[in-house]
């Protein structure tokens, strides 16, 4: 039994990995509503300096990736905090991004690990 049930588990896992590719779109029509799923295409402002003719890079993402939980809850009162810079490098902002996150989690369940 625990096999299908990983089995199904990573079968749904690939499937919505693949649903997340660049350009995707998925629509849900029910009887009272219609709702659209879309992943994320590529980023007019990769590359493109700010203001200021900053870019970020893997520092900056790792940095954004770390306050990103802070960052996601100040966003809902705040409309002009985002948790992501626009104007980055691309894959190296993205691997810093990521790594931050890991971190947070990774400390958080350290934490609660040393505690019990």
């Amino acid at each position: 039994m625990k096999n299908v049930k990983k089995l199904v588990l990573s079968a749904t896992l690939l499937i919505l990995l693949a649903a997340c590719a660049p350009g995707t779109s998925v629509q849900v029509n029910t009887s009272q509503a219609t709702l659209q799923l879309s992943a994320p295409g590529s980023n007019p402002m990769l590359n493109q300096g700010d203001a200021s003719g900053r870019i970020s890079r893997a520092g900056a993402g790792l940095w954004h990736g770390i306050i990103a939980p802070i960052t996601l809850v100040l966003s809902f009162f705040n409309a002009d905090v985002r948790m992501y810079e626009v104007h980055n490098a691309g894959s190296e902002y993205d691997f810093g991004f990521l790594l931050g996150v890991i971190l947070v989690f990774s400390v958080l369940g350290l934490f609660i690990r040393m505690r019990r």
